[in-house]
């Protein structure tokens, strides 16, 4: 007797296309044969975390990994709540912002409603929202950043959240304090809007808009924000969800309790308390590696984008898959961005000038192969 497995999933999981990560660095470096792999592939912060955090890694007592952690991060929202001046119960810690993202729609979706974001973005609001089995509907970017009055368009009486990345990954490009407040001014508090902020502390300017305070005065603003970018614990798995207690507190009624593992609440404590010197050494980083490529593309002709956060996206000649092939080949890894919707685009994490003169000498022998062979 064979299990009709398939006609047990639900027409939209059926549909739907799992995400495939790719193989370990050792399997990697077996595959294309080489014997060293620059990530410039996840926008790691290349520098390690702030030295607190790097202490508290380094002393973890392995006894202890016997034991379970704090279920609802405890010690971690009393940091977050003495660092932003609020109540720590108006944190939500998750494994990841992805975590998060799930419970934030698991909390204010039915069937039958829809989320509202940008085509070109995170892509973890729309799968969620797809495999959850709710609409997502994606408007086009509008030189290369959000549309907010095409997202405003979008919306109707089954809208429950509107996710705006700012600043936006892949893109860089974010809203100032005006359009922000412009839009939140015409959404209404209609629905819940989430303004991820994974990539914030990596603007500087003092237009950009600080989540942390427009929900005090918009209480449907949510606010996203990670410690896996500027704080270098992606190993960890650290996200955190901030807005009014009210908010916060259906999200929790959705939320999975001991998901945040027993190093990464600490570290991210002491991470978020240690990042006076940290996040301007990170910034300079980004900035001398930009100063290095972007002339460097010129030269070459290509088109690239790069505004706020430590990545940017560069245009290829031949399809992004080649050339990730090509480059894998000499030992660099990048992102691809059909995946993003971004066909024969690539993004490059900004690290640390030696790793980015090298991926230079790698992506031109790469272009010049691909313009020898005969392509534009």
């Amino acid at each position: 007797m064979s299990l009709p497995i398939a006609e047990l999933v639900p027409p939209h999981i059926r549909a739907f296309e799992a995400y495939v990560p790719s193989k370990p660095d050792p399997e990697l470096m077996r595959a294309y044969k080489v014997d060293h792999l620059h990530r410039l592939n996840n926008n790691e912060n290349a520098l390690g975390p702030p030295p607190a955090a790097a202490r508290i890694l380094a002393g973890f007592e392995t006894p202890r990994a016997s034991i379970y952690p704090s279920g609802d991060c405890y010690t971690l929202r009393q940091a977050l709540g003495e660092r932003f001046g609020k109540d720590p119960e108006r944190f939500l810690v998750g494994n990841g912002s992805c975590e998060v993202i799930a419970s934030v729609i698991k909390a204010f979706c039915d069937k039958g409603d829809n989320i509202v974001t940008a085509d070109k973005t995170f892509a973890v609001y729309e799968w969620v929202a797809e495999f959850s089995g709710f609409q997502a509907r994606l408007i086009p970017l509008k030189d290369y950043g959000y549309d907010d009055m095409g997202m405003l368009r979008a919306m109707d009486g089954r809208t429950k959240i509107l996710f705006v990345c700012n600043p936006n990954n892949p893109t860089g490009t974010w809203w100032d304090r005006d359009r922000m407040e412009r839009f939140l001014r015409v959404v209404d508090g209609r629905a819940i809007v989430v303004l991820d902020e994974a990539y914030r502390e990596y603007v500087d300017d003092e237009r950009f808009p600080d989540g942390m305070e427009l929900m005090e005065r918009h209480p449907n603003v949510v606010v996203f924000r990670t410690f896996s970018k500027m704080y270098a614990l992606a190993g960890l798995r650290v996200g955190y969800v901030c807005g009014q207690k009210e908010v916060v507190d259906y999200i929790r009624r959705t939320h999975i309790v001991y998901s945040v593992n027993i190093l990464g609440q600490p570290a991210a404590a002491a991470a978020l308390m240690d990042d006076a010197e940290h996040i301007p050494a990170t910034r300079a980083m980004v900035a001398r590696a930009k100063e290095l490529l972007l002339p460097a593309f010129d030269e070459l002709g290509l088109e690239h984008v790069s505004g706020a956060g430590n990545f940017v996206m560069v245009r290829t000649p031949v399809s992004d898959s080649l050339i990730y092939r090509q480059l894998m080949r000499r030992g660099v890894m990048v992102r691809t961005m059909t995946g993003f919707r971004f066909p024969n685009w690539i993004r490059v994490s900004l690290v640390q000038e030696p790793v980015m003169r090298d991926f230079l000498t790698a992506f031109r022998d790469v272009i010049a192969l691909s313009r020898s062979d005969g392509q534009p």
